[in-house]
């Protein structure tokens, strides 16, 4: 009987944000718009790090990495929705869908990464500046690491993933295809999956902000050694917007665990993830820009 309630997937059905058909134009100005400033901003954060022959360091090598890896999230999320508004279409392919699950993953493990990396570099300039240049040298195997633990990990998801049997209802109340809605969907056991996810989600979430709150907490204290308040304000001055950037990752990954944890409604879960995959990528580039 319960092979009979299964089907062989061939697409899903992304209800999106709202089934307000008066509310659509609006939605797809406003995604449009913050869709078109995150990949101009993060664009000419690129193009200014490649260009310019004085910021060839490895800080801005972090920062034209990060704006790199904002752009791809954006472009596997928003894009998609936009299609699916213009043309009054919610379907989505079972390989376009799993394709966005494995990217929605994947560029979240490379921001919290990529952020744990750039509070480590921030910790070594201010802390042991004669040998910055030394010690920060191997910039490009600390992004390749980044890269590869995100890849092996996200793929694991999808691999497990690949073993799940779905039933006749696939409608994901959601703007994208997101590994925890996918397996509501499922017939078959995502106990294996739920775990994984978890796991992953605790330990990139956890061990990653403590390097963080580390690399800080000792970039403090070599702060307060310094004897001149102009020392002190240009020594912190190079932190505010790493510290920016990441409150603001941080602060969105929460609001969306919280509203989740409190809230039964679909769209307000989808308008949280919305800030989550949106407005860090858009105004990244920004905090950036007026710092530097």
């Amino acid at each position: 009987m319960e092979s009979e309630n299964q089907t062989r997937v061939v697409e899903f059905i992304l209800l999106g944000l709202s089934e307000d058909l008066e509310l659509q134009p609006f939605i797809f100005g406003l995604f449009l718009s913050m869709y078109l400033v995150t990949v101009v901003g993060n664009l000419f954060i690129i193009l200014a790090v490649s260009s310019d022959p004085h910021l060839h360091t490895p800080m801005y090598f972090f920062i034209s990495n990060l704006s790199l890896v904002d752009i791809c999230f954006s472009s596997i999320i928003v894009p998609k929705m936009l299609v699916n508004i213009q043309t009054e279409k919610k379907a989505i392919s079972y390989m376009d869908c799993f394709t966005q699950v494995y990217f929605s993953m994947l560029f979240p493990i490379l921001d919290t990464l990529l952020l744990t990396v750039m509070a480590y570099d921030r910790f070594v300039a201010i802390c042991h500046p004669l040998r910055y240049m030394v010690i920060m040298n191997p910039r490009f195997l600390m992004v390749f690491t980044t890269w590869f633990v995100g890849v092996m990990l996200s793929l694991l998801h999808i691999l497990l993933m690949m073993h799940l049997a779905f039933c006749k209802d696939l409608e994901i109340p959601h703007f994208f295809c997101e590994l925890i809605k996918i397996l509501k969907v499922a017939c078959s056991d995502t106990f294996l999956n739920s775990t994984l996810m978890y796991f992953l989600t605790g330990v990139l979430g956890i061990f990653p902000l403590i390097g963080i709150l580390f690399s800080y907490s000792r970039i403090v204290s070599s702060i307060r050694k310094i004897s001149s308040s102009r020392g002190k304000q240009k020594a912190f001055s190079t932190c505010v917007s790493h510290l920016s950037v990441v409150s603001l990752f941080y602060g969105a990954d929460v609001g969306v665990h919280f509203t989740s944890a409190v809230t039964h409604s679909p769209q307000k879960v989808s308008i949280a993830s919305e800030m989550y995959t949106v407005v860090p990528p858009m105004l990244n580039p920004f905090i950036y820009s007026l710092r530097n």
